[in-house]
């Protein structure tokens, strides 16, 4: 039986790939800041099929945590990292941007490090990284700075660890997943987000490109188009461009 990780499952994309795992027949072990949604998940499948813990990845320990949780499970095959924040931040608040820069930076690093060095150790375990970055990695976004500018960060992080893996010969694959707007807790804002994806369709998706081992994964086609579109923007024009929500 497979046995993946995934952080950041209490809610949205994270939860739905977790219950998507398991009806496929995997062993899995979820982790989040919210303990009663996770219970939620254990009771539904039973504690033999899901294992629980509570982490936080900007505490300086949850890689503790994270080594611990693979323990209790006796190895892995896939860690998924779901957890993630972001905010439109238009007044530029301090707080909110470095609150971001924490989580999807510093707790990013802490636990993909962690999985990496795991798989390092256990090459039997044929293992394997994917992360839900995203598509505002692409461009800076005058609305979201730390958002966009945190999201090319772990962008180019993974793929410095593909190099990195390759070169010292690891047998760890990685897939960076960068979906476009997701209807979850994340964007209930009650602003009007173009293209608006339901996050079950779009785990599928995830799923599917988890299990084909793809590198990147843009989710969906229309925002792979409207990536593409975005790259052949000179800089000198995008940054003159409104471009909102």
């Amino acid at each position: 039986m497979k046995k993946a990780i995934i952080t950041g499952a209490s809610s949205g994309i994270g939860e739905q790939v977790a219950r998507l795992l398991l009806e496929e027949g995997w062993q899995i072990a979820v982790a989040a800041r919210r303990m009663d949604r996770l219970k939620e998940l254990q009771s539904n499948y039973g504690p033999q099929r899901v294992k629980i813990m509570q982490i936080d990845v900007t505490d300086e320990h949850a890689d503790d945590s994270l080594v611990e949780l693979i323990g209790q499970m006796g190895g892995m095959n896939l860690y998924f990292h779901a957890s993630g924040i972001g905010f439109q931040n238009y007044g530029l608040d301090k707080e909110t941007e470095l609150r971001t820069v924490r989580t999807n930076c510093e707790g990013f690093v802490r636990m993909v490090d962690c999985a990496f060095n795991y798989f390092k150790e256990h090459p039997e375990q044929s293992g394997h990284i994917a992360v839900i970055s995203s598509i505002a990695g692409t461009r800076g976004l005058g609305a979201a700075p730390a958002y966009s500018a945190t999201k090319a960060m772990q962008n180019t992080y993974l793929q410095a660890l593909v190099q990195l893996s390759n070169m010292m010969k690891y047998n760890i694959r990685f897939t960076d997943i960068r979906p476009g707007f997701v209807a979850t807790d994340l964007l209930n804002d009650n602003r009007h987000y173009p293209m608006l994806m339901k996050r079950e369709r779009v785990a599928k998706l995830i799923v599917k490109a988890i299990k084909s081992k793809k590198r990147v994964a843009v989710i969906d086609f229309r925002y792979a188009i409207m990536v593409f579109l975005w790259r052949l923007i000179p800089s000198c024009i995008w940054e003159r461009l409104p471009v909102r929500n």
